[in-house]
């Protein structure tokens, strides 16, 4: 009998993990990512199965809360073959290094402050540093192409399908044989919004006997895409016209993108003001490189964009930021400046140098347009803070904060359930990846819509299929 048991994204949305045992078969796992928020404290803890039983590791996408431990995982065992689309494994690289770095930095400026305090043994090394990142990828990697089955392991057949979320996510579709009885279990990752901004749509799952999806958003809808442009629009336009700056803090993968699509038709179609454009962040600079060498994933719409102008992202005010010298720069530019920066949680990065110089100016505009997770700043933020404090200085808020959440790249509650809707032999749906009260609401939706029988699964769960 096969088993999962989930050990990150059970009833929270960070951290996914999960491992398929399979009866007389291979030991799978299904992502391996960061805890973030209040829960980061979980990532220092060790993993609760031992990594070197892992025969394999595949990876829905590249986003940090579903690959943040793999160097960690690596470090302390797992010696098997990982399996990600290109774009995935492309992305990974760039994400991972640039988490090392950051904790690196984090070190640092601790220790120091610990020495002078004579408790410097009380810091904390970093989860992993650049060398283990390394390591991670001279492991075995392999490249699934779109709806290409391919067979790890005799008697297991794996197909993956693309998602729709960022570039290179794909939903996993994995078939075993129980008793001489083919079984199929599809694990969602991170699906799809089918906005069409920058991605294809969500590939439809016509058939599963066992489903994991994510619920994120599973208490609600989305704004349409046309009104969240067009809302996302009027902020800038207002707050350029009064002569403020837009600061938003973005994720460097997807939604960057997104946003620079948006800002370049704008600029095209004249309905931007005045101003100049900074992408403040190298991590997003290099996401926006792969995104460029993966075009041809990109949505229909992209791919007429880089036909008509020769480029998918780039026109004349944007300015990429890669040094710390060019970043300080920015706040020479004291009004008309549209600034992207991460950390899209406001956790760290240049955001924050951002927010110190810019939150106290009613005439400025700050514009969250993805998820922030409990006990992060953003999350502070969009809850209504009036105060923050950043680099142990009290920052007053008064510029203009507006939340858009149809930019989100999961799929909303209307769309999870279409998508489920479509799948024939569905015995269980297994709901992951979403704060608890969300996944309440998805799953009373769910059974009465579609009369399927729905599980909430707790941490570290053993389910048996």
């Amino acid at each position: 009998m096969a088993t999962v048991v989930s050990y990150g994204a059970a009833e929270t949305v960070t951290g996914s993990c999960h491992l398929l045992s399979i009866d007389g078969g291979p030991n799978i796992l299904i992502d391996c990512g960061m805890f973030q928020g209040k829960e980061e404290e979980r990532n220092y803890g060790p993993f609760d199965f031992d990594p070197s039983d892992i025969d394999y590791l595949f990876l829905t996408h590249a986003h940090l809360d579903h690959i943040g431990r793999i160097p960690k995982l690596v470090k302390e065992g797992f010696n098997g073959a990982i399996y990600a689309t290109s774009a995935t494994r492309d992305l990974a690289e760039v994400i991972l290094l640039d988490s090392a770095k950051i904790m690196k930095e984090d070190f640092k400026t601790n220790y120091r402050k610990a020495l002078r305090r004579g408790k410097e043994k009380e810091v904390r090394a970093p989860l992993y540093e650049e060398s283990d990142v390394e390591d991670a990828f001279s492991l075995a990697w392999h490249y699934p192409e779109y709806s290409a089955a391919f067979e790890p392991q005799k008697g297991v057949d794996v197909v993956y399908h693309n998602a729709g979320h960022i570039l290179g996510s794909a939903f996993i579709e994995i078939n075993y044989r129980e008793n001489n009885v083919r079984q199929t279990i599809v694990f969602s990752g991170d699906i799809g919004n089918d906005n069409d901004m920058v991605l294809p749509p969500l590939e439809k799952c016509t058939h599963t006997n066992y489903l994991y999806v994510e619920s994120t958003y599973g208490d609600r809808d989305h704004q349409s895409a046309e009104a969240t442009v067009r809302e996302f629009k009027q902020v800038i336009i207002d707050t350029l016209h009064e002569w403020g700056n837009v600061i938003i803090p973005s994720f460097a993968v997807e939604r960057t993108q997104e946003l620079l699509c948006i800002l370049k038709e704008m600029y095209e179609r004249k309905e931007l003001p005045h101003c100049q454009i900074f992408l403040d962040s190298p991590m997003a600079t290099r996401a926006t490189d792969v995104y460029k060498k993966y075009s041809e994933l990109l949505s229909e719409r992209c791919q007429v964009g880089k036909e008509q102008k020769g480029t998918v992202f780039d026109f004349e005010p944007l300015v990429y930021t890669l040094d710390v010298e060019a970043s300080k720069k920015i706040n020479d530019v004291d009004r008309r400046a549209i600034i992207i920066a991460g950390s899209g949680m406001c956790t760290g990065g240049r955001i924050l140098h951002h927010f110190k110089n810019r939150l106290w100016n009613r005439k400025n505009a700050v514009i969250f347009v993805g998820y922030q997770a409990q006990g992060t700043l953003g999350r502070h933020i969009v809850d209504g803070a009036r105060w923050v404090k950043i680099y142990n200085e009290d920052i007053l808020i008064k510029a203009s904060v507006h939340t858009i959440n149809g930019f989100s790249a999961h799929a909303d509650q209307s769309a999870i359930i279409k998508w489920i809707s479509r799948m024939d032999d569905l015995k269980t749906v297994y709901l992951i990846h979403g704060e608890k009260d969300k996944q309440v609401i998805l799953r009373s939706v769910i059974e009465n819509a579609l009369s399927l029988k729905v599980h909430i699964v707790e941490p570290e769960e053993v389910i048996y299929l």
